[in-house]
């Protein structure tokens, strides 16, 4: 799916990056492994009984499962989205698109974003950096980003360290707060933040719900480090062995989950960073998310066919209906309730 030739396309490069050199955090992990679910050998319930139907913002979602953002702003990506968004349809996910601000700066780009025909029964989240409020974006700039993507919500990213080491990269994150105020009271729609691999702690996200933002992405450690990719693509040799340090930067999700929803009893809250399978969606349910996400394991077979990506999301589900089978949890009102998660 993607060209041949070399290119020097940011968004191409970052595809490439992740699937062919390993831009994995490394001395960190996601945290699920301290975690196991206590099995039930009388679970009392038919598998096939079995629900996976949420309600998340208002709404109805036939799992409780996201493909987070992760690309987009090139015809070959574009390429790659169109592919998510119609497995996303055909099963029930929602679904983030990478961000969309190339788009809007440049019309012509606007295509490759644009999945609502692709993906007309699910909630697509659109995309932007926090920091472009620093740089120029305002509302209006943000409501374009919406309309491109035909987006029912809008995710606004933090990626720090990643700005750092990019070698774009803009790093003016003072008096970010209360610009995302602005845009989450402004916009008639839910406005979320995330993070990109790094985390989100329960005292950074108490501030961000009393700003007004509607949901929380945590984007723990444990998946894809940032400050990896960019190491990749950077040329200078100071920032390429600088960001050798970071390898293990960030908040493991699980710890992150757990530390959102006891600041934050009511708040939507998606959990995502370093998940590998149905069992750890199942942990970030139980733990207190509302959503689990998924990203860059399932970018290889979006890469691969249709068939591939359709398989590794048909997987994950079959994981987390028979997680919640060996438990005796016919629902998610019980996943999330349930005493059989143990921190061990």
């Amino acid at each position: 799916m993607l060209p041949s030739s070399t290119t020097g396309e940011r968004k191409i490069e970052h595809v490439r990056l992740c699937l062919n050199e390993e831009v994995g955090g490394s001395g960190i992990t996601s945290g699920f492994e301290h975690y196991r679910f206590r099995h039930n050998a009388l679970p009392e319930m038919n598998y096939d009984d079995i629900s996976l139907r949420t309600v998340f913002l208002e709404r109805e979602l036939r799992t409780p499962l996201l493909i987070s953002s992760m690309t987009g702003g090139s015809s070959s990506t574009g390429a790659i989205n169109a592919r998510l968004a119609e497995a996303a349809e055909r099963r029930g996910w929602a679904l983030g698109v990478g961000s969309i601000r190339a788009a809007v700066e440049r019309s012509e780009l606007a295509s490759t974003f644009q999945v609502r025909d692709r993906a007309p029964g699910i909630p697509v989240i659109a995309n932007i950096g926090a920091v472009q409020l620093s740089y120029g974006f305002g509302v209006d700039e943000c409501r374009r980003a919406v309309e491109i993507a035909g987006a029912d919500w809008l995710v606004l990213h933090l990626n720090g360290i990643q700005e750092v080491f990019q070698p774009e990269g803009n790093t003016g994150f003072a008096s970010l707060l209360s610009r995302i105020e602005q845009v989450s009271r402004a916009l008639d729609i839910p406005i979320g933040v995330k993070e990109v691999g790094w985390g989100i702690d329960g005292e950074t996200a108490s501030r961000l719900y009393d700003a007004g933002v509607a949901f929380v992405d945590v984007a723990g450690a444990g998946g894809t480090s940032w400050s990896q990719v960019e190491k990749f693509r950077s040329s200078d040799p100071v920032r390429r062995a600088a960001a050798e340090a970071f390898a293990d930067w960030g908040i493991p999700t699980a710890e992150c989950i757990a530390e959102v929803r006891a600041a934050s009893k009511h708040g939507a809250l998606i959990g995502s960073g370093g998940l590998r399978h149905g069992v750890d969606a199942a942990k970030a349910l139980a733990l207190g998310a509302d959503l689990a996400g998924f990203g860059r394991n399932l970018l290889g077979p979006a890469v691969e066919s249709e068939e591939a990506l359709d398989h590794a999301l048909a997987q994950v589900e079959l994981e987390l209906r028979t997680a919640m089978f060996g438990i005796g949890a016919p629902d998610l009102a019980a996943l999330r309730n349930t005493p059989r998660l143990i921190k061990h």
